[in-house]
């Protein structure tokens, strides 16, 4: 596609060459680059990808998008500058793939917690009323339970390239909808830009990634941003943020709460170790829901799954039919079989809103002992950690604190910063560094009876190391445990 084109309601400057160089592709990974690519030289928070421009070109990269300069580039090859290459690389990549989200109905979800878990719950539901469905998120990318051959790099929403590539893929199996994750730095990063949201579903706003945003209200704002990208916003009427997005939105607004009057409301909420039953009041008419899972906060991830879905079209009763199958997505609120008689739950739980959902929701299926396993993440907002051990401390009886992904700081600095709230209250705790070793202390101190929480990391499959990255899964060690 020629660089004009793909500059279409782009402002630009031409430094050097013209705007009629035909691209073979596009790229901002000067690894990724082939012959005749269009590279385009993005600047991040920690990487300036302007510093690969003669890599790029080396590995024959044909024409640059800059945004400021760069010498010693030969003149043979074009040169465009541009005010922000972040948001000029959305532009470019929604034009090069052909506006790939307008094929079918894209439904995107954002809040501090349960992104996730509503995604796949709208995927799940979709599946089950024989939809051809895609989904974007942090745990995988696939269209009808297919995994795409667009590689995956970003652990939720992917960079505007690898997001329209993977539009562009799903589109030509067929999809009728896709659902996708929408976090704050993906708004904020313009990573969306170009989408053509349907449905925009807000979960909550609780305090998260502040070392990004700097406060509450840069956080709070960058979610506000898909409320203006969409036709219909489905909303958590419960969380203080709704109102906000009421005034400001000029999509068309449906509700769903527990607490509030909404227009999808949960009553009468029952709770057992198998499934979870409550009613659904919808136009002044009852419901009978009942889901196998566990929690009140998947209460709310199921009232807005079926707010999203009845929006498309689908009648409650074979909406609540295919809720009965939904499954819970990999670390949220996932039991680990055990062969003893206590609960044990691994959940991505990693900010102060989530974990104290998990320890309250966990606290109403037992009447015993709860013992949570927890750590926070390094070079990531430190505020949160003394309001994390302060929040489990009240909550559960026995805390082990550990490490999580402690990535260049050191551990026990990370530890003692928890420590730091859990000493305001009388919980028990222990210190554990290792978190293997934690894991194991919580599935010795287990009795009949108890639930143990082992919170942070949920799906991953790995540990961020000062050095290294390894191997390390929650659930495995579990399971290694008892073999």
């Amino acid at each position: 596609m020629k660089l004009k084109d793909l500059l279409n309601d782009i402002p630009y400057e031409i430094i050097q060459g013209d705007e009629n160089f035909e691209a073979s592709s596009i790229s901002w990974d000067s690894r990724k680059v082939t012959k005749g690519s269009l590279f385009i030289c993005v600047k991040g928070r920690n990487v300036d990808r302007h510093q690969y421009a003669l890599e790029a070109i080396k590995a024959g990269a044909s024409a640059l998008i800059i945004e400021h300069e760069v010498k010693d580039i030969p003149k043979h090859i074009p040169v465009i500058k541009v005010n922000d290459t972040r948001l000029a690389m959305a532009h470019i990549a929604n034009i090069y793939y052909k506006n790939p989200s307008s094929k079918f109905k894209l439904i995107g979800i954002t809040g501090t917690n349960g992104k996730t878990s509503i995604s796949l719950f709208i995927y799940e539901i979709l599946k089950s009323l024989n939809k051809s469905t895609g989904l974007i998120g942090t745990i995988e990318n696939l269209v009808n339970d297919k995994k795409l051959k667009t590689e995956k790099l970003n652990p939720t929403t992917p960079d505007s390239i690898e997001l329209q590539a993977s539009f562009d893929e799903i589109s030509k199996e067929g999809a009728e909808y896709v659902v996708m994750e929408v976090t704050s730095s993906a708004l904020s990063k313009h990573r969306v830009t170009g989408c053509d949201f349907g449905i925009g579903v807000f979960s909550n706003l609780t305090q998260d990634h502040l070392e990004e945003h700097g406060n509450m209200e840069n956080y709070k704002n960058a979610k506000m941003k898909l409320f203006s990208m969409c036709k219909s916003a489905v909303i958590n009427s419960d969380d203080a943020m709704s109102k906000e997005i009421m005034e400001k939105s000029r999509a068309s607004i449906i509700t769903y709460g527990i607490e509030t009057d909404s227009d999808f409301k949960a009553d009468n909420i029952e709770y057992s170790f198998k499934c979870t039953e409550f009613d659904l009041y919808f136009q002044n008419k009852l419901y009978k829901v009942k889901t196998k899972l566990l929690g009140r906060f998947n209460v709310y991830n199921i009232l807005a799954s079926i707010a999203v879905c009845h929006s498309l079209g689908f009648t409650l009763e074979e909406i609540t039919q295919a809720v009965l199958k939904v499954k819970s997505a990999s670390g949220r609120f996932e039991i680990v079989s055990v062969p003893h008689d206590y609960l044990v739950v691994v959940d991505y739980a990693h900010s102060p809103d989530s974990l104290e959902k998990i320890i309250k929701s966990t606290k109403a299926l037992t009447k015993n002992k709860v013992i949570v396993v927890f750590g926070c993440g390094g070079d990531r907002d430190k505020s949160k950690r003394p309001i994390m051990g302060e929040i489990a401390g009240s909550l559960a009886h026995i805390c082990i604190l550990t490490s999580d992904n402690p990535r260049s700081e050191n551990p026990m600095d990370i530890i003692n910063d928890i420590e730091d709230g859990i000493k305001n209250t009388h919980c028990s705790y222990f210190k554990i560094e290792n978190r293997k070793e934690a894991i194991h202390k919580a599935l010795t101190l287990a009795e009949e009876g108890d639930a143990i929480i082992i919170a942070g990391k949920g799906h991953e499959t790995y540990q961020i190391l000062r050095d290294r990255t390894i191997h390390f899964s929650d659930v495995e060690v579990v399971e290694d445990f008892f073999k």
